[in-house]
């Protein structure tokens, strides 16, 4: 796009950006889609300074994205965005900030002729010149013989694309798929039709060259038939200035649109103190990305004149600011030899089951109810804990395509690139709330896994999830895996389980619906750490989410009431017996047992897991009290 035409098309929510449509993505404008560009090309100029950089990122977050991203990552950004200044005369500068897209795919079609072009040929026009209305941006035919009341008619995005297995995205050989691999004999640049003759069997659309009259259909480009009629990729990727990499892998046909065409493999964390940790330590652990870099005590008093982060130390002498420097990087070498992907829950876990509560902050408050767990769920709970304030910190490290990433083996999906080379920042975001943290009794928990350990309906659960696990990945590794690597455990459905009927009886009362509430699952690590534990929180980007309807939950009468209900609730479905007597047999690989729309599932903004490892049987005695979690109910 040229460059007078640097301006908004479009608006997306932050948090589309982070896990809907981010990097690499399509998405759809109301007039045409655009690709969102990688952040070699996002632009901060006139941003305002205080947006540039994502103030105190979880220390333990950061070294989580290092893993995945590379070490020379250095901080978190937010979307670069300005408010409008309503000024009435010349352009608004607020309306040149924003994430850089660019058209794609780049074939149009008219909507009126069904012409087919690539917007490189000049057959298509683009205009944008209401710049307060930048959904009014479109494609037009300005040449078509079918014009109505003198307007042009609209050209859209021409919506097939290849993909592979590795991320890269491409463009549809039009001219090569019509022609059968070859170049039109009658032109070197041939005019094409695209019709779509519509019907019920999936695609109908006819690809015309108008110069030989050579024609194909789509369809012949879809399933099998499509390994032999597709070229192997060419590596491509488009979001990074038509980056070309090698790569032979088998192509396959996408829609624009299509709910595969993009994921977000993203990391979170909770910005939460160490147990016993001061004031100090916690913020140079804050900003541990800006002050490891430091040379030595004797720069200090230089240092704290161009070191902007330097300015919240006021209070502390050079020394004591030292010393808790090389304290963190004495704990930070430590980290160094650990898996921080899988142990990012940790911190929250030390702090939320600590005896003493932290030092209350903007960023975390918690608090104990005053007489311990009510009496009436003494069995059920060891630990109550009001989460008055919580600052939860996300991050986008990468893309997947064709396959969404395991939350559990980052690696085993292919992960598309950010930017082209080493990124020193990527994306990131932040959302601040309340929650209700539950831990369950360690005897209660570890007695029922004991019992279920060789239960015939766990040993289904566990096969599932080794079926599920070849049938997504088998085919598309170059060497074999372990399939039953990762597995969550017993332990993780139950408490899996017991969240969603919680969540699905809170939303009734709190005032937040479901869609706004998350769940972190706290469960025995790979290490053997014992952990049971549920933290219900508001999760919604574009509220502060301390209106204390949530906390409000864990007052005593209030949990009592609710905890009661939702197990009582658990025992009975309206789609029953079928949703009770469920169990994942062979060949079937779904991810649940008793659970269903009507008594378990929740939104997938909500589910950590995507409604997996779910089943009611495992909670409450809905046909053996052996299975249940509770054999007898408050």
């Amino acid at each position: 796009m040229s460059a007078r035409h640097i301006r908004r098309v479009g608006s997306v929510r932050p948090s589309h950006l982070m896990f809907t449509s981010g990097v690499g993505a399509l998405v759809d404008l109301p007039n045409f889609s655009v690709l969102v560009q990688g952040l070699d090309e996002w632009r901060d100029i006139g941003v305002p300074t205080e947006s540039l950089t994502l103030a105190e990122v979880p220390p333990h977050l950061l070294r989580a994205v290092r893993k995945l991203a590379g070490r020379s990552v250095k901080e978190l950004r937010p979307a670069p965005w300005a408010p409008l200044t309503d000024q009435m005369r010349g352009e608004d500068p607020s309306l040149r900030i924003g994430v850089p897209v660019i058209p794609f795919p780049g074939w149009l079609r008219c909507t009126a002729c069904n012409e087919l072009a690539a917007i490189p040929s000049g057959a298509f026009q683009f205009e944008n010149s209401r710049v307060r209305r930048p959904h009014d941006a479109r494609f037009f035919h300005g040449n078509c013989g079918r014009k109505s009341g003198g307007r042009a008619p609209l050209a859209v995005a021409a919506r097939f694309v290849l993909t592979c297995q590795s991320g890269h995205l491409d463009d549809f050989p039009y001219a090569v798929f019509v022609h059968t691999g070859a170049s039109c004999p009658d032109a070197e640049h041939p005019r094409m039709r695209m019709e779509d003759r519509g019907g019920m069997l999936g695609a109908n659309v006819q690809i015309t060259c108008l110069a030989c009259n050579s024609s194909r259909n789509i369809r012949e480009a879809l399933g099998e038939r499509g390994k032999e009629n597709l070229p192997l990729c060419r590596g491509r990727h488009p979001h990074l200035g038509n980056n070309f990499e090698k790569c032979d892998k088998e192509t396959k046909l996408l829609v624009v649109g299509a709910s595969n065409q993009w994921f977000a493999q993203t990391l979170s964390a909770l910005a939460v103190p160490r147990p016993g940790e001061n004031e100090l330590q916690a913020k140079v652990e804050a900003h541990w990305g800006t002050l490891e870099g430091l040379p030595g005590l004797a720069m200090m008093p230089y240092m704290r004149t161009v070191v902007p982060a330097l300015r919240e130390f006021e209070k502390w002498t050079d020394g004591e600011i030292w010393d808790a420097i090389e304290s963190q990087r004495g704990a930070v070498e430590q980290a160094g030899t650990e898996d921080a992907y899988a142990d990012l829950l940790a911190p929250e876990w030390a702090v939320f089951t600590a005896d003493r509560a932290p030092e209350p902050s903007d960023d975390f408050t918690i608090a104990r109810l005053p007489n311990g767990v009510p009496a009436m769920l003494k069995d059920v709970l060891a630990d109550v804990v009001q989460v008055e304030r919580l600052r939860e910190v996300r991050a986008l490290v990468g893309f997947t395509r064709l396959d969404a990433p395991d939350p559990e083996d980052p690696d085993l999906v292919t992960r598309a690139p950010l930017s082209r080379g080493e990124p020193t920042w990527l994306p990131g975001s932040e959302v601040r709330g309340e929650g209700i943290f539950l831990r369950l009794p360690e005897d209660l928990v570890a007695g029922w896994q004991a019992r279920v350990e060789s239960s015939t309906e766990l040993r289904l659960h566990l096969d599932a999830y080794g079926r599920f696990r070849e049938n997504r990945y088998s085919d598309r590794l170059p060497h074999g895996f372990d399939p039953l690597e990762h597995w969550p455990g017993a332990r993780y459905i139950a408490l899996h389980t017991f969240s969603h009927l919680l969540i699905r009886t809170i939303a009734l009362e709190c005032g937040y619906n479901s869609a706004s509430l998350s769940e972190r699952i706290y469960t025995t690590t790979e290490t053997g750490e014992a952990r049971a534990g549920i933290l219900i929180y508001t999760a919604v980007p574009d509220a502060e989410g301390t209106l204390g309807g949530l906390v409000s939950q864990a007052e005593a009468g209030t949990l009592e009431r609710i905890v009661r209900q939702a197990l009582h609730g658990a025992m009975h479905c309206s789609s029953d017996p079928l949703c009770a007597e469920r169990l994942p047999h062979k060949p079937a690989d779904f991810l649940h047992g008793a659970a269903c729309h009507v008594c378990l599932f929740l939104s997938e903004t909500t589910c950590e897991r995507g409604n997996r490892f779910l089943d009611r049987r495992f909670v409450v005695p809905i046909d053996s009290s052996i299975l249940a979690l509770f054999q007898e109910l408050p």
